[in-house]
C-alpha cells in the first residue's frame, strides 16, 4: 500500500460513515486530484470505497458554481477492511537500505 492510499485510508477514517469528495480529501491529505482520483478509484474497484454524484438540485443551487461533485463512502466492511490493511502496513518491518518494500496487495 503507498504512503498516499495510507493518507486517504487515515482521512476517510477520521469520519467512516461520511460521504465526502474528492477535492476536499486531497486537500485535507495535500495530494493533487491526479493522484487521488486514480486511489480513490482502486479502492472502489476493491470494495472498500463506493461513490455516487451528487444530487443535481444541489449542484444546481452551488453559488458559486462549481463542477459536480463525486461523493465517496466506505461499503459496509470497507472501513474495517481499511483499518486491518493499515494495521498491517504498519506492522511490515522497516526497510533496509537499498531493499525494495513488500507492497501490502490488498488493494
Amino acid at each position: 500500500m503507498t504512503k498516499q492510499t495510507q493518507l486517504v485510508l487515515k482521512e476517510l477514517l477520521q469520519n467512516p460513515t461520511r460521504a465526502h469528495y474528492g477535492l476536499a480529501i486531497g486537500q485535507a491529505v495535500e495530494l493533487q486530484s491526479g493522484t487521488i482520483q486514480p486511489i480513490l478509484a482502486r479502492l472502489e474497484r476493491a470494495g472498500i470505497l463506493e461513490s455516487y454524484w451528487e444530487d443535481a438540485d444541489e449542484h444546481a443551487a452551488s453559488n458559486p458554481p462549481r463542477p459536480r461533485r463525486r461523493y465517496y463512502k466506505f461499503t459496509t466492511d470497507g472501513a474495517e477492511r481499511a483499518r486491518l490493511a493499515l494495521a498491517r502496513a504498519y506492522k511490515s518491518k522497516p526497510v533496509k537500505s537499498g531493499e525494495a518494500p513488500t507492497p501490502v496487495t490488498d488493494f
